[in-house]
């Protein structure tokens, strides 16, 4: 009959997706013994070496089996991951006190507490995969190749800043990273638009286009959405949810708080932002899917907490407690944790991650320094770098008689 043929076919897909999870755990274990990594760590004059952790489970939609939920951390990897996270979050103290002293002007939004998701998205990468996000850049620009003057300086608008000051806040690039942009929301078809261009140029590369929880609702998501599922492309859309949309929190502002299951037919998972592993690991999964197995698109959520407020102009207290903050300081801190379990796994030892800390805030502050020396470009460079190929001629200014000239200085 149609009911046992539907319940034959129910059983056979339960049988296959737990025969694929014991296959899978089986290597996982198989992987961990033969570096000795169960419950253990690898060890050199006392120091771990390498070690493995574990970390709570993903929600999925949509999909059999998600990320893996344990995972093997080099100790030179977790001293590279703790520096960097380390430095944007000196990196953003120092832009918050560039502010309040008004050597940065116009917009200036920070990342402070969002640390975990920069670091783990780029640390899961390769060398064609791409990335687009929001005005809340500083941390993204920095994790993918800027060094830290050159987002000072380009917050402070002088020519030691990564667009030579001509962005400022939100809008700063690097290879294989398109900004920072100023439009709530619009840089997400523009990232379907980059994973298209995956697709035809067949570089195998996957798209990150980032959102906050605020822009989740906007129509040209959705639009973007459906292209990208309806020619299956290599784009993995992730909502950055920090759990307030400017001054609105997520429960007030939108209907289903769900974000990972907005893509409806698209498969989503959601995933603790406050874990770098935990980060890297779903990033990991992302590029096997979208590129290896060539599934198409992912909507991802990944779940954090900012504690400046929106922007500088937002102090971030008349929408919630300060109590709130502090307590996920206390509980749920990206770097904090993340120091917990390297030396908690002999990874690192106490002193040498407080050595880093001392090291980094003294190089930050000396790049504070430079970013507040230097000097501004000429105004005739504002209209160099306009096009790739310039074949106008003068660049006009303001009137048709103000004509200026064009130079490429830059390499694309």
């Amino acid at each position: 009959t149609d009911s046992q043929t539907f319940a034959e076919s129910v059983t056979f897909k339960m049988l296959a997706r737990q025969a694929r999870l014991l296959v899978r755990t089986a290597s996982q274990i198989e992987s961990s013994q033969s570096a000795g990594l169960i419950g253990t760590t690898n060890q050199s004059h006392g120091i771990a070496t390498e070690a493995s952790f574990d970390y709570h489970p993903y929600k999925l939609h949509h999909l059999d089996e998600g990320p893996a939920t344990s995972t093997v951390l080099t100790r030179d990897e977790g001293l590279r991951l703790y520096r960097e996270m380390v430095t944007i979050r000196r990196m953003e103290t120092a832009a918050a006190n560039l502010y309040k002293e008004k050597a940065v002007r116009g917009f200036c939004h920070l990342c402070s507490g969002q640390e975990a998701i920069y670091s783990g998205i780029v640390s899961g990468l390769r060398e064609q995969d791409s990335v687009i996000t929001s005005y809340r850049a500083h941390g993204f620009t920095h994790a993918m190749g800027i060094p830290v003057l050159g987002v000072l300086a380009e917050l402070t608008g002088k020519k030691s800043g990564v667009v030579r000051g001509k962005g400022g806040s939100m809008h700063m690039y690097a290879k294989n990273f398109y900004g920072g942009n100023g439009i709530v929301g619009a840089q997400i078809p523009l990232g379907a638009g980059i994973a298209f261009a995956h697709k035809y140029k067949e570089d195998g590369g996957v798209n990150f286009s980032l959102y906050g929880d605020g822009a989740a609702s906007q129509g040209q998501i959705a639009e973007a959405f459906n292209l990208a599922k309806l020619w299956d492309l290599p784009a993995v859309f992730i909502c950055e949810n920090n759990h307030y949309g400017m001054g609105t929190s997520q429960d007030r502002h939108s209907a289903s708080t769900d974000f990972y299951k907005r893509g409806d037919y698209i498969p989503g998972i959601h995933i603790d932002g406050m874990d770098v592993l935990a980060v890297r690991e779903a990033t990991r999964f992302a590029i096997d899917y979208c590129s290896v197995q060539k599934k198409g698109p992912l909507v991802y959520e990944i779940s954090t907490y900012r504690y400046h407020g929106h922007s500088m102009s937002d102090p971030g207290t008349s929408y919630r407690t300060r109590d709130e903050v502090q307590e996920v300081r206390q509980t749920r801190d990206p770097i904090t944790g993340f120091r917990d379990r390297l030396v908690g796994s002999e990874l690192a030892e106490v002193s040498e991650l407080k050595a880093i800390e001392i090291e980094v805030k003294q190089s930050v502050d000396a790049d504070v320094k430079k970013a507040k020396a230097d000097g501004e470009i000429g105004a005739e460079e504002l209209f160099y770098d306009i096009y790739e190929k310039n074949i106008g001629g003068t660049v006009r200014g303001i009137a048709p008689w103000d004509q200026h000239e064009h130079k490429k200085t830059q390499t694309a």
